[in-house]
């Protein structure tokens, strides 16, 4: 399959398949014409790399993941619990600064709502 196949059958760019490629994430063979020729099983992996990438994992904790990668899970390899755990590590930190940054302007909204109603604040008089 070629790159533009790939692409079509993904949803994923031409260039940005080149990417993966160029982060190790992806292998592609080359034809007499030198053009880049992939497996069936890219489809999958490609599928796989745009998951993980949307969980929030690094294209460098993707890579060590990849070679532990099964049909819908991983096959336990010595690091794979170790990258998902930081993976979750990390997420969790994010989810906790959201929390605070969120009840900073709950706060705020709060302290607005109140002066708006207070007879004897700025806008008074």
């Amino acid at each position: 399959m070629l790159i533009g196949e790939l692409a079509a059958a993904t949803g994923v760019s031409p260039r940005l398949l080149r990417y993966y490629e160029d982060q190790g994430l992806l292998t592609a063979g080359r034809d007499a014409n030198g053009y880049r020729v992939y497996t069936e099983n890219a489809v999958e992996r490609v599928r796989r790399i745009r998951e993980l990438l949307a969980a929030g994992l690094s294209t460098e904790a993707i890579r060590g993941l990849l070679p532990c990668a099964t049909g819908t899970g991983f096959q336990h390899c010595d690091h794979t619990r170790k990258i998902l755990r930081d993976g979750l590590s990390r997420l969790d930190a994010q989810i906790d600064e959201l929390t605070r940054r969120r009840s900073l302007l709950v706060r705020q909204d709060e302290s607005l709502t109140a002066a708006a109603y207070d007879p004897s604040g700025p806008s008074a008089g």
